[in-house]
């Protein structure tokens, strides 16, 4: 084989990645959107799917307690009759003889209206409201519970885009640093001090990063496509993320300042605790079944003909009754009596939920805030691994091309360089995460 013909087999792994680096390149040419994170909740507030559905329940609860209010105004209902009446037979000698046939008024029409006004059920149209202020109080709850899924979900995949456009920019750096040092490389190797093993692993290398970089370009895409769609914006639009997002970090206070705050904004533990009352309510309404039922009622009636009162007439007539209706279940008492009790099982069942409830924001709080100091320290960690790092390749880089260490040590160090490079920017996304984790938790996100 010729020396050209080497040198293009050589080249051929460089040529096709960066040929295969062209062709997934994203075609869009349209304009970027710069979006802060504050302006993406912003959107995912009005726009998300998940967010709007949580709306329209907190509506639909609000009618149900107009509903319920409503309950306490009067019953009112208007009627009207009319009817075509037959000739009354009357049997003088039994039925088996023939009858004498009395005539009849034959059309006979009513119209009317009647009122009720409840005073006194048991209190069950109290209940029934408060019933529904709970559950409007619950839906509001849960209404907030997925707005700060949501921008915890709207979080991650921002952080997601912002960290793929920071890899992007090292593996850029990077493989312009590389390409230098292997025209380097390429250069001694003509001057017959270093072999071809060393360029063709240069070339590999190289080679991987932009390979790497197609990779990069699909997940930034990805990204983008996810965070449109979840704040409710064209999936095609490219979204620029702050990229100075990921520093200065907030520094944890005490893990009992933030299970304090759980206690009394947790969105799990209102909506519990909205669980539990609701079954106290049922409680109520289940005694308040063997209550006397106590109401006002009133109804006026227009009839034709007056065949209410004797004598008769062929006369219209009105007739109207107004006073106090009373009532009393006595059969409550014995069928009320498992209704009650299977109600006491329901509340206390849904106690012990709130207590389960507790027990799970605690840990999920602990988790969390642990989790996060973990974060912060892994990016102190990562800070120093790239000092050590860096000054690494710079000691090998001095080596090598002094003769006085092989490629492999070379390669290995620029890699090491970049990895640690990579652990720095992902310890920061990680707590970040971590961070609006531990506050949705509690409540504040």
């Amino acid at each position: 084989m010729q020396p050209n013909t080497k040198r293009v087999c050589a080249l051929l792994p460089v040529l096709i990645f960066s040929m295969c680096a062209v062709a997934q390149k994203p075609s869009d040419t349209t304009a970027p959107i710069h979006l802060t994170l504050e302006q993406v909740w912003d959107k995912a507030a009005q726009h998300n799917k998940k967010v709007q559905m949580a709306h329209i329940r907190v509506q639909t609860s609000e009618e149900s307690l107009k509903d319920a209010k409503a309950e306490r105004l009067p019953e009112m209902d208007v009627s009207g009759a009319y009817a075509r009446v037959t000739n009354m037979p009357m049997y003088e000698d039994g039925f088996f003889h023939t009858p004498t046939q009395y005539p009849v008024l034959h059309n006979y029409y009513k119209v009317g209206g009647d009122a009720y006004f409840n005073i006194y059920n048991g209190n069950k149209t109290n209940l029934e409201i408060q019933k529904g202020q709970t559950e409007h109080a619950i839906t509001k709850e849960q209404e907030n519970l997925t707005l700060s899924e949501v921008k915890f979900s709207a979080a991650v995949c921002y952080l997601d885009l912002v960290r793929s456009c920071r890899f992007k920019e090292l593996i850029a750096k990077d493989i312009e640093d590389q390409q230098k040092q292997l025209a380097h490389i390429q250069e001694l190797q003509k001057n017959g001090v270093v072999l071809k093993s060393d360029v063709l692993r240069a070339q590999l290398r190289l080679s991987r990063q932009q390979m790497g970089m197609v990779q990069i370009d699909n997940d930034i895409a990805i990204a983008r496509q996810r965070l449109a769609i979840l704040i409710g914006d064209d999936e095609n639009e490219r979204i620029d993320a702050d990229s100075m997002l990921t520093d200065g970090n907030a520094i944890p206070g005490s893990y009992e300042e933030y299970l304090n705050i759980a206690g009394t904004h947790a969105f799990q533990l209102k909506i519990s605790a909205g669980e539990s009352e609701l079954k106290k309510l049922s409680l109520k309404r289940v005694k308040a079944n063997v209550s006397p039922k106590v109401g006002l009622f009133a109804e006026y009636n227009f009839s034709y003909p007056q065949i209410m009162f004797y004598p008769y007439a062929d006369a219209a007539y009105g007739l109207g009754m107004y006073g106090v209706k009373a009532s009393f279940p006595i059969s409550s008492f014995y069928h009320n009596k498992h209704k009650e009790k299977a109600a006491v099982l329901e509340l206390k069942r849904e106690e012990v939920a709130h207590e389960e409830t507790g027990d799970v924001i605690r840990q999920q709080v602990k988790e969390a805030y642990l989790r996060y100091k973990e974060a912060l320290t892994r990016i102190d960690v990562a800070e120093t691994n790239i000092k050590q790092a860096t000054e690494n390749a710079r000691i090998v880089n001095n080596t090598y091309f002094n003769q006085l260490s092989l490629v492999t040590d070379l390669l290995d160090a620029n890699t090491q360089m970049l990895q640690t490079r990579f652990d720095l920017v992902s310890a920061k996304i990680a707590a970040r995460v971590q961070y609006y984790q531990l506050q949705k938790v509690i409540g504040n996100l």
